[in-house]
């Protein structure tokens, strides 16, 4: 019974019935919330234990970005990467092995937030959920990346305050914790667009209405760049802000695909009956 309850819970299917109507209790929609943190949970913990036997590969992976900083600095600027603490060489392992283990097993729970919603689609919807389940992971990675690439510019502008004759000590763990917010910052915000794409397929959002409002949202855009990115330097917020701006106009573009799809003109109100179920 123990082995076959594991079994279930790591299979990708509902483990709570749904109802000919399409519906689940609440009381199921709890379990199988629960169901699927604890997977995510698990995949998780196996990453972390990955991650620490590749610390040292991780730890100078790290250090590339400070390391090209550095060198992009005026000759009379110093700087110093150095630890504070008894304990800080164990607290960044920790730190440094789990935050790998969050974008690496990133595809996968990432694709359990979309499956805990699939069994609220129409059947039509869930391929579609299905299909942009297996782009979200990939395209966090692809932020990751994107943060990665920038971080050498943002940290050398930084250290680039430092007076003359004063030698910058960056603490590590700190310095650890400004990459992580970085890097999870850039992942997080390519996932916008997505979530936008995703609202249109459950009928929230149009794509007449994202074009309605695309002077605010490349306003907001920036904004949101400006002050997501902890780095103060334009080129941090301009790498995050464009790739955005793009994605947001492709995820107009596929709006406007599926409500051209489904008959959704002008004049439709896109309102449900009182007997139909809602996508939501």
């Amino acid at each position: 019974m123990a082995i076959s309850g594991v079994l279930g819970l790591f299979s990708g299917r509902p483990q709570h019935p749904i109802g000919a109507d399409g519906r689940m209790a609440l009381s199921d929609h709890f379990r199988e919330l629960r169901a699927r943190l604890l997977r995510s949970v698990l995949v998780l913990v196996v990453a972390f234990c990955i991650a620490l036997f590749f610390y040292d590969q991780l730890l100078e992976l790290i250090l590339v970005p400070y390391n090209k900083a550095v060198d992009q600095l005026d000759p009379e600027t110093r700087s110093e990467a150095v630890l504070n603490g008894v304990a800080a060489g164990l607290l960044l392992q920790l730190k440094l092995c789990g935050v790998a283990a969050l974008v690496a097993s990133s595809p996968y729970w990432l694709y359990q937030i979309w499956a805990f919603i699939v069994p609220g689609l129409h059947p039509s919807e869930k391929k579609w959920t299905r299909i942009f389940a297996a782009v979200a992971g990939p395209l966090f990675i692809v932020g990751v990346a994107v943060g990665y690439y920038v971080l050498p510019k943002g940290i050398a502008v930084l250290i680039g305050f430092t007076p003359v004759d004063v030698t910058n000590l960056v603490e590590f763990t700190e310095f650890f914790s400004f990459i992580s917010r970085m890097l999870l910052v850039f992942g997080i915000s390519f996932e916008i667009p997505l979530f936008v794409i995703m609202l249109n397929l459950a009928g929230v959002v149009k794509g007449k209405q994202i074009a309605r409002y695309r002077p605010w949202i490349i306003f907001g855009t920036f904004v949101f760049a400006a002050v997501a990115t902890p780095s103060t330097d334009p080129f941090s917020m301009l790498f995050l802000a464009i790739p955005m701006l793009v994605l947001f106009l492709v995820a107009e573009v596929i709006a406007r695909s599926v409500d051209k799809a489904r008959g959704r003109d002008a004049g439709s109100t896109d309102q449900w009956s009182d007997d139909e179920v809602s996508p939501l």
